[in-house]
């Protein structure tokens, strides 16, 4: 019954909150209309989560971060090279298909996150069977290493902590 009426408990806490303080003002009308956000928006909300989000392993997530911060100087410091040296492209970009196994709504989530975060990557598009992941890169030499990498480096990882 509660779960019903409150879905979301740090989620109305945090908004109610942040209402607050963004009015900076605790008069009686500011409390009542956060009260009713608080409540109301995660009651009419709550339908558009997939689904509750279960961590299975955070050995995963710590290797997954590593490697996101890794790959994102990677690409940070070859985005940096191209615009100061546009001259020194080595290939020319391109949209690359990657077919996925990964079905997690909340892992999908987060994968469309990571690729749309690196430098070098500057579209997404995920199909809508969830099967097909398409990236515009900005320079591709190798397609299939990109699907290589963001399956071996990204999907599996994701596959792990959420499937």
């Amino acid at each position: 019954m509660m779960k019903r009426l409150l879905p979301a408990p740090q989620v109305s806490l945090g908004l109610f909150v942040m209402w607050l303080l963004l009015n900076r003002s605790m008069s009686a009308g500011h409390v009542l209309l956060a009260l009713v956000l608080a409540l109301g928006l995660p009651l009419m909300f709550h339908e558009l989560r997939p689904q509750k989000v279960r961590v299975r392993s955070f050995g995963a997530v710590v290797r997954l971060c590593f490697r996101v911060m890794v790959d994102t100087t990677r690409s940070n410091i070859a985005v940096l090279r191209f615009l100061l040296l546009p001259g020194t492209r080595r290939h020319p970009p391109d949209f690359v298909k990657i077919p996925l196994e990964l079905r997690d709504p909340n892992g999908l989530a987060v994968l469309a996150m990571i690729v749309c975060i690196t430098p070098g990557t500057a579209w997404a598009e995920l199909s809508l069977d969830r099967s097909m992941l398409m990236l515009h890169v900005l320079e591709v030499d190798d397609p299939q290493a990109i699907v290589h990498h963001v399956k071996t480096c990204y999907e599996r990882p994701l596959m792990e902590i959420f499937e």
